[in-house]
């Protein structure tokens, strides 16, 4: 009895100190970021924020230069609407080798074709299958943060 006694008073505690903050007697919860910005702003959580545009996408453009060793080619066109599942793979239909050719795409790279254990497969390994996971649409968007990265000098 003393143990259920103490354990519902430690969750009346609990539940007094940790209750949250209601404004203006609404339904409305509001939240304190304490000064901290974040990359949305000052905005509180409960206010609703009206969503960016989808960022356009160029139909077709060039390939875009990579800015460092073994980073993933940009894809240089809109992959909006692409499956992409485990029955279905629509990136392959232009860049698989036996299609790259006839479609003027680029071929997929053969390090797509090893297993990790190493061995070379017939066909794309299953964790290189998923494209869009690192091969990203080039967009025209605006850095978020502030970036001084510069590409190194053997691929200016």
């Amino acid at each position: 009895m003393k143990k259920l006694l103490t354990a519902i008073i430690a969750a009346g505690i609990v539940a007094l100190t940790a209750s949250p903050v209601w404004s203006d007697g609404s339904d409305e919860l509001v939240s304190n970021t304490g000064g901290v910005s974040s990359l949305r702003g000052l905005v509180e959580i409960s206010d609703i924020n009206k969503s960016e545009p989808m960022k356009r996408v160029p139909r077709d453009q060039q390939p875009i230069d990579r800015n460092y060793v073994q980073q993933p080619p940009l894809v240089p066109h809109t992959t909006r609407g692409y499956q992409v599942n485990l029955n279905a793979n629509k990136c392959l239909s232009c860049h698989s080798f036996k299609n790259a050719g006839d479609m003027g795409a680029t071929k997929i790279s053969v390090t797509h074709f090893e297993a990790r254990d190493g061995t070379t497969l017939s066909d794309v390994s299953p964790r290189r299958y998923f494209c869009l996971q690192c091969h990203v649409t080039q967009a025209d968007a605006k850095p978020l943060v502030g970036n001084t990265f510069q590409p190194v000098d053997s691929l200016r």
